[in-house]
């Protein structure tokens, strides 16, 4: 990560907070107790949904060798918007919500791809979660040929309540998955729908995938148990684009 995408010294994360900077996540030096670090913490009670990590001082010293004072602040390269906003927006322009989640993708490169696929698809917004996920920096942005620019991202701090609202405003959830009992192309995807594709090692939370509507599967007829986590959310997405466009 380059120097300038992070904030070195807790005033000047204190003042970048305060001043509505994007920030993904701050890592504190584990042993770090100070006045002004009590008054980070402050702070960061009214902002839930920016990520602190406790860890050793080697692992800060790895990312500059700058005055830190203990503390380097991420800085996100987009405004994070809000499932809520976009959600009703889009039904009061008379439009079907179309979102995709990723709960817990942490590669850049897959990212990056399914923000391009999503872009080129009409997709509405991906969903991310605040922990365990990758996040929206200079690599992912370039690798999404700057999809990302134009494309919104919410970073939510629990999947599984997202999921809930958003079946809660009438927008089906259907998580692809290995223990789907039904192929994706046997499922509804025309209307208000959200796609959940899961981690690269992991899938999909057992938690999200109780709250979703239908688990759906891709078959697979070689050797090789799975797709990589970026082909198979362009396959899902491009499903749900052919429906819509049958319907």
């Amino acid at each position: 990560m380059k120097e300038n995408e992070m904030i070195f010294g807790i005033r000047a994360i204190i003042e970048a907070i305060q001043s509505d900077k994007e920030i993904d996540k701050i890592i504190l030096k584990k042993d770090l107790q100070s006045e002004l670090s009590h008054e980070l913490f402050e702070v960061l009670r009214n902002y839930p949904l920016i990520q602190v990590q406790r860890v050793p001082l080697e692992r800060i010293n790895r990312y500059t060798r700058k005055n830190h004072q203990g503390a380097i602040a991420f800085v996100s390269q987009t405004k994070y918007q809000r499932v809520e906003d976009l959600v009703q927006n889009i039904f009061e322009e008379g439009r079907d919500p179309f979102f995709v989640i990723l709960d817990g993708v942490t590669d850049v490169r897959n990212f990056g791809a399914i923000a391009r696929t999503c872009e080129c698809a009409g997709v509405d917004a991906i969903v991310i979660p605040t922990r365990g996920s990758v996040s929206v920096g200079a690599d992912a942005i370039k690798t999404s040929a700057g999809a990302l620019h134009t494309l919104p991202v919410c970073k939510e701090k629990n999947i599984a309540q997202t999921v809930k609202y958003l079946r809660a405003c009438g927008v089906k959830v259907v998580a692809a998955t290995e223990k789907g009992d039904k192929l994706y192309t046997k499922t509804e995807l025309s209307g208000p729908i959200a796609i959940v594709m899961g981690a690269e090692d992991t899938g999909v939370s057992p938690e999200v995938l109780r709250g979703c509507d239908a688990l759906v599967k891709i078959p697979i007829l070689g050797k090789i148990s799975s797709l990589n986590v970026g082909v198979a959310a362009g396959v899902m997405i491009y499903e749900a684009v052919r429906q819509k466009g049958d319907k």
